[in-house]
């Protein structure tokens, strides 16, 4: 079959589409057909093994153990495991796995749900990482209450496009930050204001909100703390920024954690996990109709390489997804 692979960690410059063996399901797993796989920082992070705590996690400290790249698809089941019950072949599944840069992948079936019916697959395979995110965020980590003000940072960005669309479907005041050419999008998926960071500071303390959920990781905790009210919620998400070795998870994790301690403010990092029982979540919410993944680019397998050159620039709107 034929992946997307490499051998070292680097830039997208290591990557080589290339032909490797078609991998067989484990008991609880499922082999699936892939059709669409998703982008993310994630990717890029794996790809080019950076932050070092990265490698440290588990995915190969001088070489990566997977070559293959990738981790959200969506897909039509191939073959099932002997242990596996709720899945048949020819279901079309959505989730988590790892390597979805190829032609077939297999996944948990603890990491997938059957695809939402008014989806297609390409909108599907942008989903899981970007979509659980954003619901454990504002929901589990962030304690959204209908009628509370919430401020998105990066509404524009994969999460940012699932977080400001989520928050509207939990009732709250929804104002999401991003650049001028993405105000647009952000009022279509239903924000109640839109800030341009290019022009003002959502963070100068003019409005406070209940709940902040900061995608971009660029802000200094002092600031983002300007505009919550007295005891309200920050969730960060991600740890982007930062040095080589932490990234911007010593912001998140250790000064968050500890500032906590002596604040009335909540201060919360996120590590979030596509489970299925928040895929099936999300499912609902998309066939409700108050869920529409955003895709800003779409290219063949073949040149995925293109897409994982700028996957960190941060700038980017929607998704991007690869078709296979």
């Amino acid at each position: 079959m034929k992946a997307m692979t490499r051998s070292v960690y680097g830039s997208a410059q290591v990557l080589e589409f290339a032909d490797v063996d078609r991998p067989a399901a484990a008991h609880n797993e499922v082999l699936i057909r892939v059709h669409a796989a998703g982008v993310g920082p994630e990717v890029w992070h794996l790809m080019t093994g950076l932050p070092y705590l990265v490698r440290i996690m588990g995915f190969g400290l001088r070489t990566p153990k997977n070559p293959i790249l990738g981790s959200d698809f969506a897909g039509v089941v191939e073959a099932v495991g002997k242990d596996v019950r709720q899945v048949r072949v020819g279901d079309e599944l959505f989730g988590t796995c790892a390597g979805s840069f190829a032609e077939y992948a297999c996944a948990r079936t603890d990491r997938v749900s059957a695809k939402p019916g008014n989806l297609t697959l390409e909108q599907a395979a942008v989903l899981p990482t970007s979509g659980c995110t954003a619901l454990q965020g504002l929901r589990d980590v962030g304690r959204i209450q209908a009628g509370q003000s919430v401020l998105i940072i990066g509404a524009s960005g994969g999460v940012g496009t699932f977080a400001v669309q989520l928050a509207k479907a939990f009732g709250a005041e929804v104002t999401g930050v991003c650049r001028t050419d993405a105000i647009g999008l952000v009022r279509s998926i239903g924000a109640d204001h839109v800030i341009d960071y290019t022009r003002e500071d959502p963070v100068d303390g003019g409005r406070r909100y209940d709940l902040i959920l900061d995608t971009a990781g660029r802000r200094s905790l002092t600031h983002l703390r300007r505009a919550l009210t007295a005891r309200g919620t920050l969730v960060i998400v991600g740890g982007e920024g930062g040095g080589k070795w932490t990234g911007g998870f010593e912001r998140q994790i250790l000064r968050a954690t500890l500032l906590s301690v002596v604040v009335p403010q909540r201060l919360r990092p996120l590590t979030a996990t596509a489970r299925r029982q928040d895929l099936i979540v999300l499912k609902e919410f998309a066939e409700a109709g108050k869920l529409t993944p955003v895709i800003g680019n779409s290219c063949p397998l073949r040149e995925a390489a293109n897409v994982l050159s700028d996957a960190n620039e941060g700038h980017g709107r929607g998704k991007v997804v690869i078709t296979i």
